[in-house]
């Protein structure tokens, strides 16, 4: 038996604060480690003890294996926690740990060695009798052969990566044309994930669910598990939306699939917490829901949190205690209610999911029954090109899935995230649509209703009378403090005389004017679109406004900098810039220019100026946040110019090269 009181955990952002809080229940002491880029993060700053361990690039910080390590030995941390991502699933790091004579919060070496390799994993499940997906895993990485097994297993087929999960070197192929690229685009993109670039082939299920069963194992050999998840709301095979029980299984095929992940769990010895995931099929002319095993996730995952609230079992008390030696607290689990977790991203879902980077100006949002927010982020914090573009997890517990539903999407309107674009509106209109409500869930999900997941076009009156009261009230407030504190901000001696401001949204220019009825303290007559409206300001107190319009009482954030306007009004996030008084010079960018679409590093320049290209030619590959993108030819034509290298960084809007 060992017991633990100080603790190292090798990760960052919201797992690093969620493993913190539980060390913190138990009174272990939490070390942290962190690279350059995130020196200010809050993970670091609530860590007893902090250690750097190497620049921003993750292959020379959180990837250091010997860093860590010496990190532990330098704190006299007695364990180290891996969190999820980076190390979590490397047999190596586990082994070096214990070799360190440290202890491993998770599973040996040999298990991760063993469930690491998807081909591996499958040949032990099959032998204990569960059923896997057809497909290809043999020794052969020849590119020739790879190709022969995706005809042979019949399109659409999956290459995915053997070393790890995540998306990352995950590509759908439809056609046996497009088989080599994408070969090639799989092994560079695991090649840089996980340091090796092994792929396996799977027939591709159409419209799946994907279902795990969270798992634990401890030293007497018990095993256990606390039911299934549903993990069908993706988006470039990256989960969305998760939640718990699933709404796809009855009794009985729940009953099914947890015992099937306990077989597995029982083959492999596993010890520590894990994942079994599966997926299911359509029902089948029986209504039989079928399924199959996909992979052991050898770590907690990310959406650990719903199983928590199901069950009221602390996942992370439970590692400890396992690693520790202690047996699982718990006899048979009970679940209760409904639970449903949303993954804010700083990614714009209008324009491909592309992450975004910036500084996060304002972060909140106010507690509530059922809702649980595990944030890596705090009001200032600064969103960075070099890691996943994951903010935040927002967990709503509720008796049943309707209620739990209903509790997410009230704090995501209530949720206050300034500065970064993110999905948040996103994810309400997935959660409000009537296939999600009735269950109808699939991995293609979000593919097969985009065109009515689109946004509608915003409501602007609230946040441009929200805005235009606020910077009246800031105006007023400084005029107080001023050498004429009796006049108010905005006088004229022709009281009915309009203030005029103007404030760009897009490519539009709205106008507001207002004229302060001075008679009546705190009242205006304000116009909006040719619409005038009496409004009242109740309070303010710098970022918040109460304000009336036309009797209805509203409250609004209003963060202001420079000249944006940040409104969060009626659940709806608004950009306003207030435009400047003169106009001002801009750059223009050469006709024919390919930009970045946003900061990261050039892996590939595929042409060369003279040469000669076709519209949708790839021209670019950039990598950023652990994700490739392709940058294509947007017409026909001749290359005038190439701006970048291999390995050059670049900001977004950065000319990359040019085609007449």
């Amino acid at each position: 038996m060992t017991t633990i009181t100080k603790l190292l955990i090798a990760n960052r952002g919201e797992i690093a604060r969620r493993i913190a809080r539980t060390c913190r229940s138990l009174g272990i002491e939490v070390v942290a480690v962190y690279s350059d880029a995130d020196r200010d993060a809050p993970f670091v700053s609530e860590a007893d003890e902090a250690v750097r361990i190497g620049p921003a690039p993750s292959s020379e910080s959180y990837l250091r294996i010997d860093a860590i390590v010496d990190a532990a030995k330098r704190t006299g941390a007695q364990a180290i926690h891996p969190g999820y991502g980076f190390l979590a699933e490397n047999a190596a790091f586990a082994r070096a740990v214990t070799e360190a004579g440290l202890v491993f919060v998770g599973p040996s070496a040999e298990c991760i060695d063993a469930m690491g390799s998807k081909k591996e994993a499958k040949a032990r499940v099959q032998a204990a009798g569960v059923p896997v997906v057809p497909g290809y895993d043999g020794a052969s990485q020849d590119p020739a052969t790879l190709a022969e097994e995706a005809a042979r297993i019949g399109f659409p087929v999956l290459l995915k990566a053997s070393a790890g999960g995540g998306g990352k070197g995950m590509k759908r192929v439809d056609r046996a044309e497009d088989v080599p690229a994408a070969i090639e685009s799989a092994k560079r993109e695991a090649k840089n994930a996980f340091g090796d670039d092994t792929l396996l082939i799977e027939k591709y299920i159409d419209r799946p669910r994907h279902i795990e069963v969270q798992i634990l194992g401890d030293s007497t050999g018990r095993v256990a598990h606390l039911f299934e998840r549903e993990c069908s709301i993706q988006r470039r095979h990256q989960k969305v939306l998760e939640e718990a029980p699933s709404p796809a299984l009855d009794e009985a095929v729940r009953s099914e699939i947890c015992e099937a992940a306990l077989e597995v769990a029982r083959a492999i010895g596993y010890v520590n917490a894990g994942t079994v995931e599966f997926i299911a099929g359509q029902p089948d002319a029986a209504g039989k829901l079928p399924f199959y095993f996909l992979e052991v996730n050898t770590r907690l995952q990310v959406e650990h949190p719903v199983t928590e609230e199901i069950t009221g079992v602390d996942l992370v008390r439970e590692q400890i205690r396992i690693a520790e030696g202690h047996p699982l607290s718990f006899d048979t689990p009970v679940r209760r209610g409904a639970a449903v977790e949303a993954r804010l991203y700083a990614e714009d879902p209008d324009d491909g999911y592309l992450p975004q980077s910036g500084d996060l100006i304002r972060w909140v949002l106010s507690p509530s029954e059922g809702v649980r927010v595990d944030a890596g982020v705090e009001s200032g914090s600064h969103v960075g090109i070099h890691y996943d573009p994951m903010l935040a997890k927002i967990i709503a517990f509720g008796a049943d899935r309707e209620e739990a539903r209903r509790r997410l999407c009230s704090a995501l309107r209530r949720l206050c995230a300034f500065g970064v674009r993110t999905n948040r509106a996103h994810l309400l209109r997935v959660l409000e649509h009537p296939s999600y409500i009735a269950g109808d869930l699939h991995t293609h999900f979000l593919t097969e209703h985009a065109s009515t997941l689109v946004p509608a076009p915003p409501d602007l009156e609230r946040a441009l009378i929200a805005a235009t009261l606020a910077g009246h009230e800031r105006r007023a407030e400084i005029a107080r403090g001023g050498p004429l504190p009796a006049v108010p901000s905005g006088f004229r001696n022709n009281a009915w005389a309009r203030q005029e401001v103007r404030y760009a949204v897009g490519d539009e220019e709205l106008v507001v004017r207002y004229a302060h009825q001075h008679r009546t303290p705190g009242h205006f007559r304000i116009e909006v679109d040719g619409t005038d409206h009496d409004a009242e300001v109740r309070s303010f107190d710098g970022d918040e406004i109460r304000f009336v319009v036309d009797g209805l009482t509203q409250r609004a954030s209003v963060v202001v900098v420079g000249r944006t306007h940040h409104v969060l009004v009626g659940g709806e996030h608004s950009v306003l810039v207030e435009a400047p008084r003169y106009p001002s010079l801009e750059v223009e960018t050469p006709a024919g220019a390919c930009v970045a679409p946003m900061p990261g590093k050039v892996v590939t320049v595929d042409v060369e100026v003279g040469a000669e290209v076709t519209e949708g030619q790839r021209l670019v590959v950039m990598e950023a946040m652990k994700m490739e993108h392709t940058v294509l030819a947007p017409t026909a034509g001749t290359v005038q110019a190439v701006h970048v290298s291999v390995g050059d960084q670049v900001d977004a809007a950065q000319v990359l090269v040019v085609v007449e």
